[in-house]
């Protein structure tokens, strides 16, 4: 190295620094440091910032260098580049067509093309394949920084003019970086990899072709989007497939319609109409929720739907929230008989929202009459029925929803029941996920924003007693600095489904704030007036969307506690009728949900339908079972049947039927 070169110091993950010259590349990095790095290295991470081994470094930093066993940088570039590739292979097969963006997303990317021709499925093939081709060739990888007239220029004589008017809308100061893979070229950020083989040809897939207006605008050109998914290797790719089968297979949309639990319509979008059977399933869920809570020394109250817009500036939510409320403008003048309700006095007009939420409501309550220390902690849960604007394409069956319930309470207790309240509460959590299915449960531990209201000193007592909550419980979790509420910290708690997907449902915040704002207050031991600590909790999140999890997680197979149907008593000869309806009439005595069916269709017929709505047992009646007293019991997923005597199959279901609390 020249003497009279600049030197950057370089300092590497194990505390390692070395010297090199100014303008360096992380590949000649890799290169000094072993051959065996160079052929394998992918990236660098420079100073938190994730980084192309082409890019030069020009200061001192710390310096990474990734390969592929580092997964979150590998999933990245072989996502980027398969997008490259694919938008290459696209215009090599069809010349005419015109790219505009090609971004990462979850699990892989997906590109936008203007083509006259609508892409088919059998195209996708034809892609891959040309893709695959690519990728064996072998090309370079190259970037250049362009200046604006130069790029411009390049993309107006290939006619690309959607590249055109993005690099128009790039702030003039930022600086044009242009990839080459191989001939073909893109406008790109990066970083990539160094050339087309180091992509895996076996570990992707294009999966789907869909519309999509250029840049989001429905007056703009309709593009076709085509969306790929890539894993570093084939078998995850081969598991994601697996998980994507299952998750349609069980989607609660399509169970919802087989087990008649639901339907959505146009006339009230993202609300849900339930059927009998649905709401057997959220009435026995909520019946549940009601008995663990009253169990936990909650006590259960009720809040309006409808407010005054006056809370919800009082509360804050007016400016922060606005804009997912539902508005309702009332005129106070109107008699309620003869006026025409589309007039309005302003004068007299009040402003209301449907409640987003029930935390405003709650401190309502809890400032009627004088409150004591000796009162606190006081626990108030209300299943709340609260609306909140959602984008229509951003709804998802019951999922995502504009009108749910949820399972919220609120604890207003001191700075020092925190601590004990947060324990309780885990441990409340604990059993109700583990009574539902879910054994196994992940607490995610969010810690002061740089922008927040309180002291350093509040802070530090709040997120010690949280902390000192969950190791009291024999708890492990995922700190997350700085992504705490401005006024406090919070514990989110997280549940992997039966196919792997992970949901975030519970949830545990720590406020000062709703309190101060809304004037809540009670007499301490000192004769004074304090402030109390607001702790939000809920388990399940919204009974809408924690049952569409249940749905999907058990296949639309719930615990016999829960299914809608527990059991249908099938004849399979006329002759039989009466004796279903005895046997009916004495599981519904002993607390089962039992009905009978006795048309005139053959008993495999009756068994293939209430295995499609998923009933979990099936008890068929023929001649031999009305003299034996016994049924002929089929469960659902077995091929197996048994005969078995009326009596004790009662009492089995009678049992199972007990919802786990009772138990």
């Amino acid at each position: 190295m020249a003497l009279d070169s600049k030197q950057v110091s370089l300092t590497f993950p194990d505390g390692n620094a070395r010297s090199y010259d100014a303008g360096i590349t992380p590949a000649q990095i890799a290169a000094d440091i072993s051959n065996s790095l160079a052929k394998k290295a992918i990236s660098a991470t420079v100073n938190g910032k994730h980084w192309d081994l082409q890019w030069p470094i020009d200061s001192d930093a710390q310096i990474a260098i990734h390969t592929m066993k580092d997964e979150e940088q590998a999933n990245e570039l072989i996502r980027h580049d398969l997008a490259h590739v694919m938008a290459r292979a696209v215009q090599e097969i069809w010349p005419a067509t015109k790219v505009t963006i090609g971004p990462v997303v979850e699990n892989g990317w997906y590109y936008d093309f203007d083509r006259e021709e609508p892409f088919t499925p059998e195209d996708l093939g034809l892609i891959e394949k040309k893709m695959k081709e690519i990728i064996n060739k072998r090309d370079p990888v190259t970037t250049e920084i362009w200046d604006r007239e130069r790029a411009i220029a390049f993309y107006e004589a290939n006619n690309e003019p959607y590249k055109v008017e993005l690099i128009e809308s790039i702030p003039g100061d930022e600086p044009l970086r242009m990839y080459w893979h191989g001939h073909w070229q893109d406008l790109c950020r990066g970083p990539h990899l160094q050339h087309t083989g180091q992509l895996p040809g076996d570990a992707f897939k294009l999966m789907s072709i869909a519309g999509a207006y250029w840049r989001g605008d429905s007056s703009r050109a309709m593009l076709q989007r085509i969306y790929g998914v890539a894993f570093t290797g084939k078998e995850k790719l081969k598991a994601h497939l697996h998980m994507l089968e299952e998750a349609a297979k069980r989607d609660h949309r399509k169970l919802g319609r087989e087990m008649d639990l639901f339907h959505m319509q146009e006339e009230a979008p993202g609300q849900v109409f339930w059927h009998p059977n649905g709401w057997t399933v959220y009435t026995q869920l909520q019946d549940y929720m009601r008995r663990k809570q009253r169990a936990g020394g909650y006590r259960e109250i009720n809040t309006p739907q409808v407010v005054d817009r006056k809370l919800w500036e009082k509360s804050g939510h007016w400016d922060k929230y606005q804009h997912h409320m539902f508005l309702v403008e009332v005129d106070e003048s109107r008699d309620g008989e003869h006026d025409d309700a589309s007039a309005k006095n302003r004068a007299e007009t009040r402003i209301n929202a449907l409640k987003p939420m029930n935390c405003p409501c709650h401190v309502q309550v809890f400032n009627q009459g004088l409150k004591s220390y000796r009162d606190l902690p006081l626990r108030l849960a209300e299943f709340g029925s609260c609306a909140r604007f959602e984008p229509s394409g951003a709804l998802h069956g019951i999922m995502r929803v504009r009108g749910f319930t949820q399972d919220d309470a609120h604890i207003f207790c001191t700075e020092e029941q925190i601590q004990e309240e947060c324990a309780r509460f885990i441990d409340f959590l604990a059993d109700v996920y583990r009574e539902l299915g879910f054994p196994e449960f992940e607490i995610k531990f969010a810690t002061r924003p740089e922008k927040r209201v309180g002291t350093d000193e509040s802070w530090d007592y709040v997120e010690g007693a949280l902390e000192k909550a969950i190791k009291a419980v024999g708890r492990d979790y995922t700190l997350e600095p700085g992504d705490g509420a401005f006024y406090g910290p919070k514990l989110d708690f997280y549940l992997t489904d039966a196919i792997g997907r992970v949901w975030q449902c519970g949830t545990f915040q720590v406020d000062p704030n709703l309190p101060e704002r809304l004037g809540a207050s009670y007499v301490a031991a000192d004769g004074d007036r304090h402030r109390p600590y607001m702790l939000h909790r809920a388990c399940l999140g919204s009974f809408e969307r924690f049952i569409g999890i249940l749905i999907e997680n058990w296949e639309g197979k719930l615990p016999f506690w829960l299914a809608p149907r527990q059991v249908v008593v099938a004849s399979i000869t006329s002759e039989a009728d009466d004796y279903v309806h005895e046997v009916v009439a004495e599981l519904q005595a002993a607390g089962v949900r039992a009905e009978a069916d006795i048309r005139n269709e053959k008993i495999n017929y009756k068994v293939r339908e209430h295995s499609v709505g998923k009933v979990p047992v099936i008890l068929a009646v023929g001649n031999r079972e009305v003299e034996e007293r016994t049924v002929s019991v089929r469960r659902l997923g077995e091929k197996q049947t048994s005969v078995q005597e009326l009596d004790i199959v009662t009492k089995e279901l009678g049992t199972a039927a007990t919802a786990p609390d009772l138990l």
